[in-house]
C-alpha cells in the first residue's frame, strides 16, 4: 500500500524515473508543441497531435492513450481540473481518489496532481496536474490503458519533463565554474542528508563526496537497524540493487578490450542458447543491447519474485526464453532486469567457458573489477555479508510505520545477480565513482579500462524524458545544462544512489537502508548542483513537500483497507490456487488473520471493495505490494495479480 504512494510520488511528482541504442534512423521525431498561453511542451514521435478548442491531444501509437494539455482560468487546481475534464472528456465522472501538492520549480508555482478511483479490472491509468504561471493554470490530463501507459512512461514523462510556462528559460549551470568542496560545502550536503533522513524516518545511510580525483568525505549517518545504537560508518554494507549494472558493464568494457567480446557482435555469435519468444528480435540483439532497456523487452520481474527459490542462474534464459517484447527494437524505454542478468552470466561465460554461470560471474566480478579497485568488502555473498558490518533493510508497515524487515525477499535477486545483487559499502562505491571520473584510470596513473570503452557505456541508446538517456546501465542527465552520470538502486528495504559531474570531478554516494529513502536521491542530487554552482534552493523544499503529505497520502489509503481481512470474502477462498507461471498460493488462518503463502514468501492480507464490485486482497506485510483480486475461471474460485503489462491467474486446485 505505502509502496504504491511512493511509486506514485516519485515516478509522476519529483521524477525519480526507472532507469535509460541510438533511436533508428527513420524513427519520428519529437515535436514541439505551444497552447494559447504561450506554454511549450514536447510530444513524442510516433505519437498522433490534434488541437481543438485550445486543447492539445496527444494520442499514443496503441490509440489507447491519451495525453491532454490545455489553459484554465480558474482560482485553484482543483476547478482547472474540473473544467479540463468537462472540456476534453464532458462524461468524465470518476470519484477523486486523492490529491497531493506538487513542488514549486522549472517557473510553476501551487501545483496539485489529482488521482482518481480505479477498478483494478479496468485495467487503466487516470489522473490530472494543475500547475499555476502567473494567473494562468495549465492542466494536464492522463487517459488510457495502464499496459500503454507502462511502456510508455518515458515517452509520457518527456511531455511531462518539457512542460514550462511562456518564456520561462530553465536554470542552467552550463558555463558557470564549479566550487570545490571545502568543509563548508561537505557539511552543507552531509546535513541536508542528515536532516532529510529524519524528516523521512530513514534508519540509516552511508555517504561520500568525492572532489577531483579525491574523496573529501566518507561516513555513516544513523543506525544499522531501528532501536539499537550500532552506527553505520563508511564500510558499512548495503544492498546497492540496480547499481550492479554499471559495474557488470564494466565488466564487459574489460572483456571488450582485451577483444573476448565486441560491443557490435550479436549475442547468439557469442552464447548460442540465448533467445526470447521472439526469434526476429532475438537476431536483433547485439552485446551492446543487452543492458540498453532498448529492446522493446518490459519489465517483468514476478516470475522470479513469486519463485526465486526454485531458480537458479540458468533459469535467466529459461525464462527470457518465454518473453516477448512488447514495443518495437529501439522504440522507448524499458526496462528489464532479467537482459541485464543475461549480460553478467554472457560475459562469465565469455571470462571463464566451463564454469557454472553464478559461480563464474561472482570470480570475474571479484577478479577484474573489485580487487583492482581496492573495493575490499564488496560482494555477492549474502551470508558473508549479513555476518559482518551492515545494514538492516526497513520498509513500511501498513500504518505507515518505519518497521525493520526480513531479509527473505532481497534473496530473490541472487539467482539474477548481476542485475542488482552486489553489496557494497559507501567506501568501497567511492572507488567506482573515482573511475568513471578518472576515465577508467587508477588511482596511480594506470588505465585500467580504455577510455573508449568506459564511455562506450554512457552512450546514448534510448532517450529517458526530455534531457536524459540510458546507455549501459548508466544514465546521463543533462536537466540542468551540465551532465550527471549517475544510476539508482531500489531492493527491498534498499535505496540507492551515486552520480558524478564529470566537467566538475564531483561525486557523491549515497546508500540507505530504508524504502523510504527513494524520496532522497533525487532531491540529492539537486542539492549537490546547489552547492557547487550556487543554484536556486529547491532540495529542501521538494522533501518537506513530500514529507507534507505522505502522512495523510498513507491515512487514506489505510481507510480504503480492512485488516485483518474482512471475514465474509476470506471465508470464500480456495485453500489453494495454481498459475502456471507464478506457481502456487496457499491461504492458510492465524489467529484472525488471513494469510497468504506462496513458493518465494507470505504475507497477512487486507481487503478492498471495489468500484465494480469485486473484492481485492492486498498484501499487509512488508516490503511487497501485491494485490490479488478474486476471480472465477472455468467455473472455479480464481485470484488475478498484474504488473504493468501482464495478468497472471492463479486457479483453486486440489
Amino acid at each position: 500500500m505505502t509502496n504504491r504512494v511512493c511509486a506514485i510520488w516519485l515516478s509522476i511528482v519529483i521524477g525519480i524515473c526507472a532507469p535509460g541504442p541510438l533511436l533508428p534512423e527513420d524513427n519520428p521525431q519529437n515535436v514541439p508543441q505551444k497552447t494559447a498561453a504561450g506554454v511549450t511542451f514536447t510530444t513524442p514521435g510516433g505519437w498522433t497531435v490534434a488541437s481543438d478548442s485550445g486543447m492539445i491531444t496527444a494520442t499514443a501509437p496503441e490509440g489507447d492513450t491519451h495525453v491532454v494539455v490545455l489553459d484554465e482560468k480558474a482560482p485553484d487546481a482543483a476547478t482547472a481540473v474540473s473544467r479540463a475534464w468537462t472540456t476534453y472528456k464532458p462524461s468524465f465522472a470518476r470519484p477523486l481518489r486523492e490529491s497531493m501538492n506538487i513542488p514549486d520549480q522549472d517557473g510553476w508555482t501551487g501545483g496539485k496532481q489529482f488521482e482518481y478511483e480505479i477498478s483494478p479490472n479496468e485495467k487503466a491509468t487516470v489522473f490530472a496536474a494543475a500547475y499555476r504561471a502567473g494567473d494562468n493554470w495549465t492542466v494536464m490530463l492522463v487517459d488510457g490503458s495502464r499496459a500503454t501507459f507502462e511502456k510508455r512512461a518515458a515517452q509520457i514523462w518527456l511531455i511531462m519533463d518539457s512542460l514550462r510556462p511562456k518564456d520561462y528559460q530553465r536554470e542552467s549551470f552550463a558555463g558557470r565554474t564549479p566550487l570545490s568542496l571545502n568543509s563548508e560545502r561537505i557539511e552543507q550536503l552531509r546535513s541536508f542528508v542528515e536532516t532529510s533522513m529524519k524528516k523521512l524516518d530513514v534508519p540509516g545511510a552511508g555517504f561520500a563526496l568525492i572532489d577531483h580525483g579525491k574523496v573529501v568525505y566518507e561516513g555513516g549517518i544513523g543506525v544499522k537497524e531501528l532501536g539499537k545504537p550500532d552506527r553505520i560508518d563508511a564500510d558499512t554494507l548495503f544492498m546497492a540493487a540496480s547499481n550492479t549494472k554499471g559495474m557488470t558493464t564494466l565488466l564487459l568494457a574489460k572483456l571488450v578490450d582485451e577483444k573476448k567480446l565486441d560491443w557490435n557482435e550479436p549475442v547468439t555469435k557469442v552464447y548460442p542458447d540465448f533467445k526470447l519468444a521472439d526469434d526476429a528480435v532475438t537476431k536483433q540483439i547485439e552485446i551492446k543491447n543487452l543492458i540498453c532497456a532498448c529492446t522493446g523487452m518490459p519489465r517483468q520481474d514476478f516470475e522470479w519474485i513469486f519463485e526465486y527459490k526454485k531458480l537458479t542462474p540458468e533459469s535467466t534464459f529459461t525464462l527470457l526464453s518465454g518473453m516477448k517484447p512488447t514495443s518495437k527494437f529501439g522504440e522507448v524505454f524499458q526496462y528489464s532486469n532479467l537482459m541485464a542478468s543475461a549480460a553478467g552470466y554472457i560475459g562469465a561465460h565469455v571470462y571463464e567457458p566451463a564454469g557454472e554461470p553464478g559461480k563464474a560471474y561472482d570470480r570475474a566480478m571479484e577478479k577484474e573489477i573489485f580487487k583492482p579497485l581496492d573495493m575490499h568488502n564488496t560482494t555477492f555473498d549474502m551470508e558473508k555479508a549479513q555476518h559482518g558490518d551492515f545494514a538492516s533493510p526497513h520498509s513500511d508497515d501498513i500504518d505507515g510505520h518505519t518497521t525493520l524487515i526480513k531479509m527473505d525477499q532481497n534473496y530473490s535477486i541472487v539467482p539474477f545477480r548481476p542485475a542488482g545483487g552486489v553489496w557494497i559499502s559507501a567506501h568501497d562505491m567511492t572507488q567506482y565513482a573515482l573511475l568513471e571520473l578518472r576515465r577508467g584510470k587508477l588511482a596511480d596513473g594506470r588505465q585500467f579500462v580504455s577510455e573508449e570503452n568506459l564511455l562506450m557505456r554512457r552512450k546514448p541508446q534510448i532517450p529517458i524524458g526530455e534531457e536524459e538517456t540510458y546507455g549501459m546501465g548508466l544514465e546521463v542527465n543533462n536537466h540542468w545544462g551540465i551532465p550527471i552520470v549517475h544510476h539508482g538502486g531500489s531492493l527491498f528495504g534498499y535505496k540507492s544512489d551515486w552520480m558524478i559531474l564529470p566537467d566538475a570531478g564531483i561525486g557523491a554516494v549515497l546508500l540507505t537502508n530504508s524504502d523510504r529513502g527513494g524520496a532522497l536521491l533525487g532531491p540529492l542530487m539537486r542539492r549537490l548542483l546547489e552547492v557547487v554552482y550556487d543554484g536556486k534552493p529547491e532540495a529542501v523544499a521538494t522533501v518537506d513537500t513530500y514529507v507534507g503529505i505522505y502522512r495523510t497520502l498513507v491515512a487514506k489509503e489505510r481507510a480504503r483497507l480492512t485488516f485483518p481481512a474482512a471475514e465474509d470474502e476470506a471465508s470464500k477462498l480456495a485453500q489453494h490456487y495454481v498459475s502456471a507461471q507464478l506457481g502456487t498460493i496457499s491461504v492458510k488462518r492465524s489467529g484472525e488473520y488471513t494469510v497468504f503463502v506462496w513458493d518465494g514468501g507470505e504475507s497477512r492480507m487486507a481487503t478492498h471493495k471495489n468500484d465494480d464490485g469485486t473484492t481485492s486482497f492486498v498484501t499487509a506485510d512488508p516490503p511487497l505490494s501485491f494485490e490479488f483480486v478474486k476471480s472465477e475461471k472455468d467455473g472455479k474460485r480464481a485470484l488475478i495479480v498484474r504488473d504493468g503489462q501482464h495478468e497472471y491467474v492463479f486457479v483453486e486446485t486440489t
